[in-house]
C-alpha cells in the first residue's frame, strides 16, 4: 500500500484536526464535573490523581523560593519545573494549570504517530492512528484532564526519539542525528525510568544494522550519538559532548569506517563507565525478587514488601490487557495483525519492538504498562484499515468502509472515557481541613497519615510527612502502620521517635542511619527487636520535642485498613505474619426489631453476631451518631467480657464494623471512630464526620 506523501500544509491540518478530536475528548470529564462544587478548590476543579500533588508540591515551593529540608519536594522534577516556568508565563491560576496540562500534552501523543506514518508517505493511516492512540483506553487514563502527573509526556517523547531514527536512516543526513539526541535526552531527563527502553532501542538499532544494512556506515553515527545520550555524565558536559562531535562529524564528512567504530567503541565504553547498565539490573532485580512477601534489610528485620500491595505490579487477564491497548479483543487482534504486516512491507518499523514489547510485559509486569504499546498498534489497525481499503475498487465504497471501520475502532474507547467518571482525590471538606491545618500547623511539623495521603497534605497543609507515594518501603510504612493500628500510647511512642530521629538524621551526619527500631533499640540499649516493639506499649523517655505532629485520620482511610496492618502485623525477626486481625464493614440492608440483617450475610441479634450456624458473643456493642452540629455522641452496652469481638454501629454512615480487641483499640478507631483520645497524649484539633486531626502532646 502506498500513497502519495501529502503537501506540508494538508499534513499539518490533519496533525491539527487530531490534536483537535484528542482535546476534545478530554473535556468530557469536565463537562461531567465541572459543577460538582464537591470537586472544586479555589473555583477550579482539582486534580484526580494522588501523585500529582508531589509535583504540584515541588512546583510550588520552586515558585515560593525553597522548600524545607528534609520534606520530599519534588522541586527538582521535571514536571514541577516546567509547571513553575509554566505558571509564572501564562495568564492562569496554579489550579488551572495542572488541570489542564495532561489534556494539552498528552494529546500531543498524535504528533509521533503521525509523523512516523508521514515518513512513508502514508499520512492517513497516521491520521486513523493518531485519532486512536490519543484517547486509547489505558493512555486516556494517564493523560486525561485532571491526571497532573509525568505520564502526560512519558510515551510521546519515546514516540518522538523513534521518529527521529526513523527519519535520520531513512534521509541519512548529519543534521537529523541531533534530533535523535535531543529527544533521548528530553525523554531520559522528564522521566528516567525511561532509561531503559531507550538503552534497548539502542540495541535495536545495533541488531537491525549488523542484520540488514552493517555496511551503512550512517546507522553507526546514529547509535553513537544515542549512546551519547545515555551516557550518565553532567547534562551540560553531555551536551557539549554530542555538539562537538556533531561539529567534527559535520567537518569530516569522509571519515574511515574504521574511525567510526573507534568512536562506536568509546561510546560503548563510555555507558559501561559511567554505570549506564545499572537502571537496568536494579529495574530486573526488583522484578524478579518482587515476590517475596517480605524483605530483609541491612540489620537482618523483615519487613513487608510494599510491592505486594501495588495493583499496577500484578499480572492482568488478556481482556483487560485488550481493552487497555486498543479497546477490546478484536480491536488488539486486528492491531496485532496489522503490525506484522507493517514489519512485513517495512521492514524499518521492526525498531518499534521496544515500545511494543514493553507493552505485552503488561500480561505479567502490571497494567501500567500497556500505554507503551498504543501509539504502534494504533498506527497498526490504521495501516490493516487502508490496505484492507485498497482491494474496494469503488471510491465511495472505500471511504466509507474507511470511516466506518476509524469509527468503530473509536467507538469502544469513547464509550469507556464517558464512562470513567473518576472523581478528585480530595473533596472540598477534606481540603478545608487541610487548609485549616496549614494554618494551624508550621511548615517544619509532622502529618502521620498513610502514604497515600502524604503528597496532598503536604500540598495543602505545607507540613512534613513520614511516608508518601515516594517513600513507602516496607521499613518505613511500619512506623506508621504501627501508629494508626497499635495502642493509643504506642502509636503516640513511635510518631515521636521515628519524627525526632528523622530530624536529628538530617542535622548531624554522624548520627547512626537506619529505620526508627534500629535506630530506637541503639538508643536505649534493647538488642532484641521485638523486646524493643512491646516497650512502645508504656511510657517511656522519649526523645525531647522539637516540632508538632499531627494524625491525620480520614474515614476513607477506613476501605485500606487491612492493607495498612500488613506492614506492622508481622514478626520482624522472621518475616512471618501474625494472625490477621478481623476487621468487617457492612452496611445494613433491613432491620427487624432488634435485629439487623447486614449485606456481608451476618445478623446483629441483640448481644451476639449470626454467620451462617455460629453465634458469636459480643464484647462491646457501640452505636455512634452525629448531631445537627457535627457533634458524636456514643451509647455504649458491655455484654460479654469474655469476648474478643466488638460491634460499631455508625448510624450515620448506616455502617456497622465488626473488630477483635486490637483493632477496636487502635488509634484510628478509638480517634477517629469513637473520639475516645487519651488526653495525655493527644488534643483534638480539627473533628468532622468525614476528617479528624489530633494534635500529640508527647
Amino acid at each position: 500500500m502506498t500513497n502519495q506523501k501529502l503537501s506540508t500544509k494538508n499534513f499539518i491540518i490533519l496533525v491539527l484536526l487530531a490534536y483537535l478530536f484528542s482535546l476534545s475528548v478530554r473535556t468530557i470529564w469536565v463537562y461531567q464535573f465541572h459543577d460538582v462544587e464537591q470537586f472544586r478548590w479555589n473555583n477550579q476543579l482539582m486534580i484526580n490523581t494522588n501523585d500529582g500533588y508531589g509535583y504540584a508540591e515541588g512546583a510550588r515551593d520552586i515558585l515560593n523560593g525553597g522548600h524545607q529540608k528534609g520534606d520530599g519536594s519534588f522541586i527538582d522534577s521535571s514536571l514541577a519545573i516546567v509547571t513553575a516556568f509554566l505558571a509564572k508565563i501564562l495568564p492562569f491560576s496554579f489550579e488551572t494549570i495542572i488541570l489542564w496540562m495532561p489534556t494539552f500534552f498528552g494529546s500531543l501523543l498524535v504528533i509521533p504517530i503521525m509523523l512516523m506514518a508521514r515518513v512513508l508517505s502514508m499520512e492517513y493511516v497516521g491520521f486513523i492512528g493518531a485519532l486512536l492512540g490519543g484517547i486509547a483506553w489505558s493512555y486516556y487514563n494517564r493523560t486525561m484532564t485532571g491526571y497532573y502527573d509525568t505520564d502526560m509526556l512519558t510515551i510521546v517523547l519515546p514516540s518522538l526519539t523513534l521518529w527521529s531514527i526513523m527519519f535520520a536512516m531513512i534521509e541519512k543526513r548529519n543534521r537529523y542525528i541531533l534530533l535523535v539526541s535531543f529527544f533521548m535526552v528530553l525523554s531520559n531527563w522528564w522521566y528516567f525510568q525511561n532509561y531503559s527502553l531507550s538503552l534497548s532501542m539502542a540495541g535495536v538499532v545495533l541488531i537491525y544494522t549488523l542484520i540488514f544494512d552493517r555496511k551503512n556506515i550512517f546507522n553507526y553515527k546514529i547509535l553513537i550519538f544515542m549512546l551519547l545520550a545515555l551516557s550518565q555524565i553532567d547534562l551540560s558536559i553531555k551536551i557539549v559532548l554530542i555538539l562537538a562531535l556533531f561539529g567534527f562529524f559535520h567537518i569530516k564528512q569522509d571519515l574511515e569506517s574504521k574511525v567510526i567504530y573507534a568512536i562506536l567503541a568509546i561510546s560503548v565504553l563510555l555507558i559501561l563507565i559511567t554505570g549506564g547498565l545499572d537502571p537496568i539490573i536494579n529495574r530486573v532485580n526488583g522484578y524478579l525478587f518482587r515476590d517475596s512477601s517480605n524483605i530483609a534489610n541491612e540489620a537482618g528485620l523483615h519487613y513487608y514488601s510494599v510491592v505486594k500491595t501495588v495493583r499496577e505490579a500484578g499480572e492482568i487477564p488478556f481482556q483487560v490487557f485488550a481493552n487497555r491497548i486498543s479497546g477490546g479483543r478484536v480491536a488488539l487482534i486486528l492491531s496485532i495483525i496489522g503490525y506484522l504486516l507493517l514489519l512485513f512491507k517495512h521492514r524499518i518499523f521492526l525498531l518499534s519492538l521496544p515500545l511494543v514489547g514493553l507493552g505485552f510485559i503488561a500480561l505479567w509486569g502490571g497494567l501500567r504498562f500497556t500505554v507503551y504499546a498504543v501509539p504502534i498498534l494504533a498506527l497498526s489497525i490504521g495501516y490493516l484499515i487502508m490496505y484492507l481499503s485498497t482491494f474496494i475498487e469503488k471510491k465511495e465504497l472505500r471511504l466509507g468502509f474507511i470511516a466506518i471501520s476509524t469509527i468503530a475502532i473509536l467507538i469502544p474507547n469513547i464509550e469507556h472515557i464517558v464512562g470513567y467518571k473518576v472523581p478528585t482525590v480530595f473533596n472540598k471538606q477534606t481540603v478545608e481541613v487541610l487548609d485549616k491545618l496549614k494554618k494551624l500547623a508550621s511548615r517544619e511539623d509532622y502529618v502521620v497519615a498513610w502514604w497515600d495521603y502524604g503528597y496532598p497534605i503536604r500540598y495543602y497543609s505545607d507540613v512534613k510527612t513520614l511516608i508518601d507515594g515516594a517513600r513507602h518501603s516496607g521499613s518505613a510504612n511500619y512506623s506508621v502502620s504501627f501508629a494508626l493500628l497499635h495502642n493509643q500510647r504506642a502509636g503516640a511512642n513511635i510518631a515521636r521517635l521515628d519524627v525526632e530521629y528523622k530530624e536529628r538524621a538530617l542535622k548531624d551526619s554522624n548520627f547512626t542511619a537506619g529505620t526508627v527500631l534500629e535506630r530506637g533499640m541503639k538508643e536505649y540499649g534493647i538488642k532484641n527487636v521485638n523486646e524493643f516493639i512491646a516497650s512502645l506499649n508504656s511510657p517511656i523517655k522519649l526523645p525531647k520535642k522539637t516540632r508538632d505532629i499531627y494524625f491525620y485520620l480520614p474515614l476513607k482511610m477506613m476501605n485500606i485498613l487491612p492493607t495498612i496492618d500488613l506492614f506492622a502485623n508481622l514478626n520482624l525477626l522472621t518475616g512471618k505474619k501474625y494472625k490477621s486481625p478481623l476487621f468487617s464493614r457492612a452496611n445494613v440492608i433491613s432491620t427487624q426489631g432488634n435485629i439487623f440483617h447486614l449485606n456481608n450475610g451476618m445478623q446483629i441479634i441483640g448481644g451476639n453476631i449470626k454467620s451462617g450456624n455460629n453465634i458469636i458473643p459480643i464484647n462491646q456493642f457501640v452505636v455512634t451518631e452525629y448531631d445537627n452540629k457535627g457533634i458524636l455522641h456514643k451509647r455504649v452496652r458491655h455484654l460479654n467480657v469474655g469476648s474478643n469481638i466488638f460491634v460499631i454501629y455508625m448510624r450515620n454512615y448506616n455502617q456497622f464494623l465488626i473488630l477483635d480487641k486490637r483493632i477496636f483499640n487502635s488509634t484510628y478507631i478509638q480517634l477517629f471512630v469513637l473520639e475516645n483520645y487519651d488526653p495525655e497524649l493527644f488534643e483534638p484539633t480539627i473533628l468532622t464526620p468525614f476528617t479528624k486531626v489530633f494534635k500529640l502532646k508527647v
